[in-house]
């Protein structure tokens, strides 16, 4: 999987500001167990290379990246230190065309077309929008993909959980980062489970998911539902209609519809849990907003996800 790929797979990209590399590792595993497994590191400190080194030697499961690169120096010391991806504040043609050369994933900040369009003669599809709330936020990154429909944009500053699912649910938006996830006096106070919390609020709202109906499921199956996808499932709790384009395929063990803010989104988090995806009664409907398709351990269930 390409690495753009998983951060927008993720939905939402911490960013990360260490004054010591000690708590590196601790704040990695901290956004793992709230289901972020990407983090971007900021070179705003001077701990930020060694940072990036200890999580990217001790947390193989952390995607970790450089953030606030702004000169070349700091986007070279940052692939020796083991990031992944580097995302600068704004555009830099020496910096993207060292990762372009190099194979790193790279979000330029961008926010006008003259950058957009540079951006886009070096090869780059996802940018950075920063600071999202200053430069106009969701209107003009909505008026921007008119004429750029090929570019999404990863929005950072003035958005939080307060305001996240409107920005996840635009589909020019690839992924959104910012600092609440992980405040920095949550790590200097060593408030990790405050920043699990607030990691697993935000892929709740990331993720979307929601019962559209259930039925002829087992007790055990609503439970293993209920723990996929994060919501209490109680069995026929909503009844089957006829004309759905999903209950032409149902399951001998019965069928299931969830809403999800993203398809593509959702089948990874499906996997990332451990579960396995069978594609072959895979049915796209209603312009691919509805696919179908069976999840291991649940038996021979039909699970339709449904794009909002």
């Amino acid at each position: 999987m390409h690495d753009l790929e998983r951060l927008g797979n993720c939905g939402v990209v911490p960013v990360v500001v260490l004054d010591d590399a000690v708590d590196a590792v601790d704040t990695a595993n901290a956004l793992l167990k709230g289901g972020v497994d990407v983090m971007e590191i900021t070179f705003r400190t001077s701990a930020a290379a060694e940072s990036i080194r200890r999580v990217a030697e001790n947390c193989p499961d952390i995607l970790v990246g450089a953030g606030t690169v702004v000169s070349l120096e700091q986007c070279v010391q940052a692939i020796q230190s083991g990031a992944k991806f580097i995302v600068s504040p704004g555009y830099d043609e020496a910096i993207v065309s060292y990762c372009m050369e190099n194979g790193i994933a790279v979000t330029p900040g961008c926010v006008t077309p003259t950058e957009i369009m540079a951006a886009i003669k070096q090869g780059c599809r996802i940018i950075k929008f920063f600071p999202a709330g200053v430069f106009g936020g969701l209107a003009a990154m909505k008026a921007l993909s008119g004429p750029f429909p090929q570019i999404r944009f990863i929005p950072t500053g003035g958005v939080n959980n307060k305001n996240l699912s409107e920005y996840i649910r635009s589909q020019f938006i690839f992924a959104v980062g910012g600092s609440w996830m992980c405040p920095k006096t949550d790590i200097a106070e060593k408030q990790y489970d405050s920043i699990t919390k607030k990691c697993k609020e935000a892929r709740d709202i990331v993720l979307g998911y929601d019962l559209a109906l259930i039925h002829g499921v087992s007790a055990e199956i609503c439970s293993l539902l209920s723990d996929t996808f994060g919501f209490p499932v109680k069995q026929d709790s909503v009844s089957c209609k006829a004309g759905h384009p999903y209950d032409q395929y149902l399951g001998a063990d019965g069928h299931v519809a969830v809403f999800a803010n993203d398809i593509v989104r959702a089948m990874a988090d499906i996997e990332k849990k451990g579960l396995s995806v069978d594609t072959s009664i895979v049915r796209a409907s209603e312009g691919k907003k509805i696919i179908s398709c069976k999840i291991g351990g649940f038996g021979d269930i039909a699970v339709h996800l449904i794009q909002r």
